[in-house]
């Protein structure tokens, strides 16, 4: 050891491995151990596993704690001998029986998967535990980790701190990142934000990806902190370089939003491709949205339906209705409703409501499957039961006549109204008509006309059309010309063919605004075009008289045997 350490001597490997093989040809096992580590390292003799073996058994033979152990690793790796998993959790044992912790830390490790030993979490607590009174960090993270578990012992988050406690305070980042975890959710002790910060910062200083992105998460939501994006992004970043591929994703979100740095969709995709690449199916999912949009990267539809069906395939539900979506159009992949609705039903099968109401119309129209009404409103009432506002409408269609459920006007009230209430316009309209007729509830001019208002407002055409006509013939609300023509107008200037005839007439009568043949001769010839036979009788009559337009029998003629079917 003078030797080698340079201990009054000049220091010298070889001189060093001369006097240790003399001490260990007489027994010793301490240079037994030794003389095989300065073999397994070449270090002042020329490097051979085959010896560095042949000495560290000598010396474990004679129980030697430090040959044991070192014997252990050239078993488990197969360095001089053949590699025998069994024979290694052998050795450690035995160094472990004489309280070598590193050794109870090993035999831990073995126990807890399996590697050599049947696999027995009990075992592998109490090994842990050796080590870790004894202070080994490692041991005592694992530890922590059991409490938390409950593998092996029962669980008990207070336990699990302590011993989390125990390692971090010994550096082991991983603890320190799960110490911030158990302040940050009150684990095992009372929830603490200062605490979580500092422990979560502890851990990312020394490089850990994982507390770099809990950091950063606390950063961006103003948990414990001052919010603050630019923050978030740094430690996002520093994750993200890392190669966290959570933090890979929300960084890609960061550029996307310009939140907390300049808006950049090409560092977006960047950082999305990262996340996509490693299996995220967030990435993927973010990814495909790029592709499909032309965002940072050129537009793509084929290559978004690739990122988007392996995203789709780990389950994400929002990807498998997106996926359904484009199988039916042929967006990007060829049209295939068979694969729609496989899609359709993976995502409304895991409960995203869209995808049920997707899958509903599929067996409503017999889309990629054999039509059922009966199908149809079963999904359509799990959409409904969601709260999903265009679900809630159908299904109250479907009540209201009778389409895969028994006829039940209270029943298509009650969603129509469910809808209604959520701003859905069509649900507006429809329990609009139900007040007005009194079908399912007692009938009410006033109620009618309150939601007709709500769906007009939100710019339906039907009910702009709808709400004109009451104003029209004071239905409801006190007779008024102008706001007749105000919502005729409003729906007419969105193509409704109704409408549009309806504001022509009024043009025509100069009812509530000043009388003009040209404008309602517009009006009739938008309307015709579009097949209304009654502002194809009224735009005949136009060209028959000359009022608006040129007078043209010929043309007045064909309108006429247009209206008329012929």
């Amino acid at each position: 050891l003078c030797y080698y350490n340079g201990d009054g001597v000049e220091p010298a490997p070889k001189v060093a491995a001369a006097w240790f093989r003399k001490a260990a040809e007489q027994g010793d096992s301490d240079a037994q151990n030794e003389l095989g580590v300065r073999f397994a390292n070449g270090d002042g003799v020329r490097k051979s596993w085959v010896q560095a073996v042949q000495w560290y058994r000598q010396a474990a033979e004679q129980g030697n704690v430090f040959g044991q152990y070192n014997l252990a690793w050239r078993c488990y790796n197969g360095q001089g001998t053949e590699e025998s998993p069994e024979q290694a959790a052998e050795w450690f044992r035995k160094a472990a029986e004489q309280g070598y912790a590193d050794a109870q830390n090993e035999l831990a490790i073995r126990y807890a998967n399996g590697d050599g030993v049947e696999q027995s979490w009990e075992q592998a607590v109490y090994w842990y535990r050796k080590a870790a009174e004894q202070g080994n960090s490692n041991s005592q993270y694992w530890l922590a980790r059991c409490y938390s578990t409950g593998q092996g012992v029962e669980q008990d988050q207070g336990q699990a701190t302590a011993w989390y406690r125990r390692a971090a305070e010994r550096g082991i980042a991983g603890a320190q990142n799960e110490l911030g975890i158990h302040y940050a959710n009150g684990y095992g002790v009372e929830q603490d934000w200062e605490q979580a910060i500092y422990w979560y910062r502890k851990a990312a200083e020394s490089g850990n990806a994982c507390s770099q992105n809990n950091l950063a998460w606390l950063y961006f939501n103003g948990q414990g902190v001052e919010q603050s994006f630019e923050e978030a992004v740094y430690w996002f970043e520093k994750a993200a370089t890392r190669g966290y591929v959570d933090a890979q994703n929300i960084l890609g979100v960061c550029y996307a939003n310009g939140q907390g740095v300049e808006q950049n969709w090409e560092q977006a995709v960047y950082w999305y491709r990262k996340a996509a690449e490693q299996g995220d199916r967030y990435g993927q999912s973010n990814l495909s949205w790029c592709c499909y949009n032309g965002q940072g990267t050129d537009r793509s539809p084929e290559e978004s339906a690739v990122w988007l069906e392996r995203a789709a395939g780990q389950g994400d539900n929002d990807a498998q209705n997106v996926l359904g979506i484009r199988y039916a159009n042929g967006d990007g992949v060829e049209q295939e409703q068979e694969r729609a609705v496989y899609w359709y039903r993976k995502a409304a099968e895991d409960g995203l409501s869209c995808a049920q109401y997707n899958l509903s119309l599929c067996y409503y129209n017999g889309n990629g499957v054999e039509r059922s009404l009966e199908t149809s409103a079963f999904w359509l009432r799990k959409a409904a039961e969601q709260g999903n506002s265009d679900a809630q409408n159908i299904l109250g269609v479907c009540y209201a006549n009778g389409e895969g459920v028994e006829q039940d006007w209270e029943q298509a009230v009650y969603w129509y109204r469910k809808a209604a209430e959520q701003g859905q316009c069509v649900g507006q309209r429809n329990l609009s008509r139900c007040f007005y007729n009194g079908e399912g509830v007692s009938r009410s001019l006033e109620e009618s006309i309150f939601w007709l208002r709500k769906s007009a407002e939100q710019g339906y055409a039907d009910a702009q059309n709808d709400l004109g006509v009451r104003y029209a013939n004071g239905d409801g609300v006190e007779q008024n010309r102008e706001q007749a023509v105000y919502w005729y107008r409003q729906a007419a200037e969105q193509g409704h063919m109704y409408a549009q005839y309806n504001l022509g007439t009024y043009y025509a009568n100069g009812c509530g605004i000043p009388q003009s043949w040209d404008l309602a001769a517009y009006w009739f010839g938008l309307s015709a075009e579009q097949g209304y036979a009654e502002a194809q009788r009224s735009l005949a009559d136009c060209y028959e008289k000359g009022r608006g337009v040129p007078k043209d029998l010929n043309r007045a003629a064909q309108l006429l045997r247009q209206a008329n079917g012929r």
